[in-house]
């Protein structure tokens, strides 16, 4: 998760923006810079790695200026190094970005095509491009940003300054959040309002489709039509957590809401956008030479991983054993020394994970490690780590650290596949094209489906028992969507293969029994609605979670139809997470429970 941080005012910034920069250290980076005007001259110091770099350079070389914009970057298109890291100039313009500019390469070769050269590697520097060019072309400041934000595509926030505007700071919100803060004689933004709490406690919080004007004398915020829109200020209480839950009620709902952000730095450490395939970090495990392999979790992460076993199978043709670590470390397992074995899991100690780990280490076996604490245990202990990049998560049922584990491996896979010829290079250059989708898609249905999904709940919040059903990838979702209602609102439910209704659930159906069936129009689609026919005959209340050809083929009568965008399979189980998750995390609302942190659960299980 980049941070990004500005300040327009009447004191010198450099030094202030860095330090508000080290309180969005927990967000991770691997470079970072700060860029300044000052005497009609933009100027700028970058740098690669930790903040402490950074402030070395600008202790050797100082950088005046009352306006100024900084940014804590993790690498997602261009290597992390000191060219590619944040601020981008162009022509009098700089920007940061956080997100990705998914039509980047369209925009890249319009540009080059009309002479422009780009010394980045970075997706973010077509919008510095692309302004310059605008404003070149005889738009001011403000019609240039309109236009770009029109043209452009994607989940991202943005920070801009231009040389001949020494007074204003603009910036736009598409996924990632944004913050505005108050000042007297001064403004700010930050990605979060931890950063800003040195500051201000007066907080202004961007919504989707927002960009603003930044002077010393406040803010103007706009829509995405360009008119002027009113948002909340409110007082902050940043500076008393860690990390602040914003404008959300609860950490769990902030957490939902920062998948698009957080899924697409973790893609970034996995995918080489520029070339479109994936690009795994070295490690010890060779997919291509391996016979088998073994995953083994628990809870969540268990779940995410019994959807990562239907990916490798199908992509890399890779034979996956997979238990809960529990059962895993007991059942002694002949397992090939020549095989590897993933373990996941968010916090890296969990105790039957680590175990199990342990016994598969003993018998020769390759290690991978799915965390997304990288000093933990797990970590230490592991052959090869690949971080999920999630970020802290504070509520106790997971919800980004979920999507990013399956982000991860879905790279994996797919990477996987590539490695072992099972899939070709236009076959991977497609998958990687829908991971790259992905961020913007997640963004778009969390605002689309939010109403609707609070209302449902109410109605959920008033039953005893529920029934998730689905196929494929949508089984193990169906089991997730299952534990995070019992665990959040202490509601009965239960997750099974919708094959199986027959072999026993289908007794319990009757006119008070909700059943929740989440089924996008795939290979097994047909087979779901049969299902659902089932449940239909015995007057059971059906929410269907589907996509647009899903809703338009099935003719069956429902108690709600959720309808997502049409995706990919590939990518399907995240955006289809994100329907159970505001469902459980509503229903849990209505009924008054401890969201964040629910009875008898702990975030981290370290003993048996």
């Amino acid at each position: 998760m980049c941070g990004i941080v500005g300040i327009v005012g009447v004191e010198p910034v450099s030094e202030r923006l860095v330090e508000a920069l080290k309180r969005l250290e927990y967000r991770g980076y691997d470079s970072a810079g700060v860029a300044t005007i000052h005497d009609g001259r933009l100027d700028r110091r970058r740098a690669e790695g930790k903040l402490v770099n950074l402030d070395i350079r600008l202790r050797g070389e100082p950088l005046p200026g009352t306006i100024g914009i900084a940014h804590t970057r993790w690498a997602t298109h261009g290597a992390p190094t000191e060219n590619n890291a944040h601020p981008h100039f162009t022509d009098g313009v700089a920007v940061v970005h956080n997100g990705i500019i998914e039509n980047f390469s369209e925009i890249k070769d319009e540009l080059i095509a009309d002479g422009a050269t780009f010394a980045t590697q970075t997706d973010t520097e077509v919008v510095a491009q692309l302004l310059a060019k605008l404003i070149r072309e005889g738009m001011d400041e403000r019609e240039a940003m309109r236009a770009m934000l029109k043209r452009v595509t994607g989940a991202y926030a943005l920070a801009v300054m231009f040389r001949e505007r020494p007074d204003m700071i603009m910036a736009a919100r598409s996924g990632p959040p944004l913050a505005v803060g108050h000042g007297r004689g001064e403004m700010f933004l930050g990605s979060d309002a931890i950063a800003l709490s040195p500051f201000t406690n007066e907080i202004t919080y961007l919504v989707d489709g927002d960009w603003a004007i930044l002077t010393p004398a406040g803010v103007e915020i706009l829509g995405h039509d360009g008119h002027p829109v009113k948002r909340q200020r409110q007082v902050s209480h940043a500076a008393a957590y860690m990390v602040d839950k914003g404008n959300h009620r609860h950490f769990m709902e902030k957490e939902i809401y920062e998948q698009p952000e957080v899924i697409s730095h973790a893609l970034g450490h996995y995918v080489d956008f520029l070339d479109g395939r994936v690009s795994l970090p070295d490690s010890a495990i060779d997919f291509s030479a391996i016979p088998s392999l073994a995953i083994s979790a628990c809870g969540t992460a268990y779940l995410a991983g019994l959807i990562g076993k239907y990916w490798f199978e199908r992509y890399a043709r890779l034979p996956v054993e997979i238990d809960v670590a529990s059962e895993f470390r007991y059942r002694e397992i002949p397992l090939s020394p020549k095989a590897a074995a993933l373990f996941i899991s968010q916090s890296g100690e969990t105790a039957d994970t680590l175990a199990s780990l342990r016994y598969c280490k003993d018998l020769g076996l390759k290690i991978g490690a799915v965390v997304n604490v990288r000093e933990s245990s797990i970590a230490r202990e592991a052959d090869a780590v690949f971080p999920i990049l999630a970020g802290p998560e504070i509520g106790v049922a997971s919800t980004k650290a979920f999507t990013c584990q399956l982000g991860v491996l879905a790279a994996l896979a797919v990477g996987a596949g590539r490695a072992r010829g099972t899939i070709s290079a236009e076959e991977e250059k497609a998958l990687v094209r829908h991971l790259i989708e992905m961020p913007r898609i997640m963004s778009q249905v969390l605002n689309a489906i939010q109403p609707v999904m609070e209302t449902l709940s109410r109605d959920l919040s008033k039953c005893r028992d529920v029934l998730y059903l689905g196929r494929g990838t949508s089984f193990p979702l169906a089991m997730e969507g299952a534990l995070k209602l019992k665990e959040i609102s202490y509601i009965h439910a239960e997750g099974y293969a919708a094959g199986e209704l027959k072999h026993g659930p289908i007794a319990l159906i009757d006119e008070n029994m909700p059943v929740i069936v989440i089924a996008p129009h795939d290979r097994f689609f047909e087979k779901t609605i049969s299902n659902m026919q089932e449940v239909a005959a015995r007057g059971g209340r059906i929410i269907f979670i589907t996509d647009e050809a899903g809703a338009a083929a099935s003719k069956l009568e429902t108690m709600a139809t959720i309808v997502l965008p049409n995706v990919d399979e590939l990518i399907a189980p995240m955006i289809y997470s994100i329907p159970i998750q505001l469902l459980a995390y509503h229903t849990a609302v209505f009924m008054g429970t401890d969201v964040d942190q629910p009875r008898n659960l702990a975030k981290s299980v370290t003993v048996e």
